[in-house]
């Protein structure tokens, strides 16, 4: 996401190179410093709301783990009452909500690590922060002391490669554009095999599961 792109930004940032090119050092490190505080608030807010989207996933993972229980109970009763076709439609909803239980797991997993990447970027941030308010003045000086004439040259040259290195990534996310629609075109063209296989299994699914369940319960 953007914003960690931005502590990332931040937290790699050489707070002394930063003040050599400043034509202002004071002002550079002061303004280096709020933003700092600002991502830091930022990133805290992030934090919070990943926590809490992780503890609504796993809600409703859990509730479709019981609805799973509970229309396995409804298949078995009807076994038992020898209605088939309430099995099977039973049968059908159990497999559904697993599926969804299965989709809400690998949803969790993945808000787990956001959670642990924002809570990381977070500790970086603070880091970072630290060491640049405890650092401020010191550099400062060590600027007023050290400033070289070859620092204007230095910037054009930074200026330069920057410029390349901005072309490159231009040219990457072109090429990343282009494999993206080519694989999408090729998905696509999948679809209408890929759902009618999958139909037919979760038939035989379901048949399967209706004969185990007949058998089980003596049916």
């Amino acid at each position: 996401m953007a914003l960690l792109e931005r502590v990332s930004t931040l937290v790699r940032a050489n707070l002394n190179d930063l003040i050599d090119k400043a034509e202002e050092p004071e002002k550079m490190i002061k303004q280096v410093i709020l933003d700092m505080q600002n991502q830091l608030l930022q990133v805290k807010t992030q934090v919070a709301i990943a926590i809490a989207d992780q503890h609504l996933l796993e809600k409703k993972q859990k509730e479709n783990e019981d609805k799973v229980a509970e229309w396995m109970r409804k298949a078995e009763l009807s076994v038992d009452k020898k209605q088939d076709d309430l099995a099977r439609a039973s049968l059908l909803r159990v497999e559904s909500y697993r599926e969804m239980s299965e989709n809400f797991t690998q949803q969790v997993a993945d808000q787990k690590a956001q959670v642990e990447n924002l809570k990381s970027a977070l500790r970086q941030l603070e880091k970072k922060l630290t060491e640049a308010q405890a650092k401020a003045d010191v550099l400062i000086a060590q600027h007023r002391r050290a400033r070289a004439v070859g620092k204007a040259s230095d910037a054009r040259m930074a200026s330069g490669d920057g410029s390349k290195a901005a072309a490159f990534d231009r040219m990457k996310r072109k090429v990343a554009h282009s494999e993206a629609v080519s694989q999408a075109k090729s998905e696509i063209a999948g679809d209408n095999l890929d759902d009618r296989l999958a139909a037919l299994e979760k038939e035989d699914r379901i048949e399967q599961l209706l004969a185990e369940l007949k058998t089980k319960r003596g049916a």
